[in-house]
């Protein structure tokens, strides 16, 4: 019994020692985390200098009407509506996503791959129509959409990321 005493007492010690050092220890620690908004240790910032910081980290990604110009490039972290003129084609960097809203549009490729039908979850060669309102994503450079041969209206799309028209 006076054993079993002896170890309740000392249980009873040790955790009111460490509760005791947790207090003494906490102060300091307190203290220093009570920063003053706009001071050397919490420097205020600018909304600019946030959305420059940002930019970085997002790779700067260019944004842009393309306006139907040869050889001008485009893209974006949001969907952008990009009119695809008669005869040009759409060319898509690596991992850009388009949707075609309106007209009809065949895929373009390099090579023998074709471009990732993500809704349908099928693989379009390149030729192959492209259905509309179905997310598309671009694998890799080189790969395109186009209006369809027999479309004499302008290909409406949304893209996601950075693409040239050609």
């Amino acid at each position: 019994m006076k054993q079993k005493m002896l170890k309740v007492m000392g249980a009873a010690v040790l955790v009111t020692a460490g509760v005791w050092a947790g207090m003494v220890l906490a102060k300091p620690l307190e203290a220093n985390s009570a920063v003053t908004p706009g001071t050397i240790e919490d420097p205020v910032v600018t909304k600019s200098y946030v959305d420059e910081q940002i930019a970085k980290l997002n790779g700067g990604g260019n944004t842009g009407n393309n306006g139907g110009n040869s050889g001008e490039t485009g893209g974006s972290v949001k969907l952008e509506v990009v009119e695809v003129p008669v005869g040009k084609t759409l060319m898509a960097s690596a991992g850009a996503e388009v949707v075609v809203r309106v007209g009809k549009a065949v895929a373009y490729s390099s090579d023998t791959n074709g471009i990732s039908d993500l809704t349908g979850g099928v693989d379009i060669k390149s030729g192959k129509d492209v259905p509309t309102n179905h997310l598309i994503w671009f694998p890799r450079e080189g790969r395109g959409i186009k209006g369809h041969p027999n479309e004499t209206n302008v290909l409406t799309v949304l893209v996601k990321g950075n693409y040239t028209i050609k």
